[in-house]
């Protein structure tokens, strides 16, 4: 079954991405950093190891966009919260091993990726956790359905969001694999480079 990887990106817009960057450098800066993170990233993945997905939002404004490659095939992230989004991704794309990563994590090259893809090999789900307590990849092997409430309480943008994601999987066998951090402030993005990672966790 082929393997898919699921980008999600928010349209580079002043004060719509990357707010509390934004706090720090400025909004026009930090969408300008996010809009040239995610297309260096976005390059530093494609592999004929597996499928690229854009998953964009705004939607209409996402599927129209010019700032992100063509070529790619995009769908829309629809409403709701970040689980219930990353939920219907799940649920609704094609059959297969799927991951879904943000575009905020300068680290994620094509090596994260394949040892995400190589851990859903000998298990059901797979995190690629972040220092701050959250996670910058979920991947399934989907070989049943999903977890009807997966994600379901999940307090996002805490301490407590990789905790809490893996709790809505109780029945799942989980890898963890490489730990990156992600930008969120003017300190991380001294703390973090293209290629760079806090630990490796083969």
């Amino acid at each position: 079954m082929k393997r898919t990887v699921v980008v999600m990106l928010k349209e580079p817009y002043p004060g719509r991405v990357k707010t509390r960057l934004g706090k720090d450098i400025g909004m026009v800066p930090a969408a300008w950093w996010f809009r040239h993170q995610s297309r260096r990233l976005i390059a530093h993945i494609e592999d004929p190891r597996w499928h690229v997905v854009l998953a964009v939002s705004p939607d209409r404004e996402g599927l129209q966009s010019r700032v992100w490659p063509a070529h790619l095939p995009r769908i829309p992230q629809g409403r709701g919260d970040l689980g219930d989004r990353m939920a219907r991704i799940l649920r609704h794309h094609d059959r297969g091993p799927l991951c879904i990563i943000g575009a905020d994590i300068p680290g994620i090259g094509r090596p994260q990726i394949a040892r995400a893809f190589t851990a859903l090999g000998a298990t059901e789900a797979v995190f690629g956790p972040a220092p701050d307590g959250g996670y910058w990849l979920v991947g399934l092997k989907r070989t049943r359905a999903v977890p009807a409430r997966i994600f379901e309480g999940v307090r996002w943008s805490s301490k407590h969001a990789l905790a809490d994601s893996v709790t809505t999987l109780p029945d799942k066998r989980i890898a963890y694999v490489d730990t990156l951090r992600d930008v969120d402030q003017a300190c991380d993005l001294r703390m973090t480079a293209p290629g760079a990672r806090v630990t490796s966790e083969a």
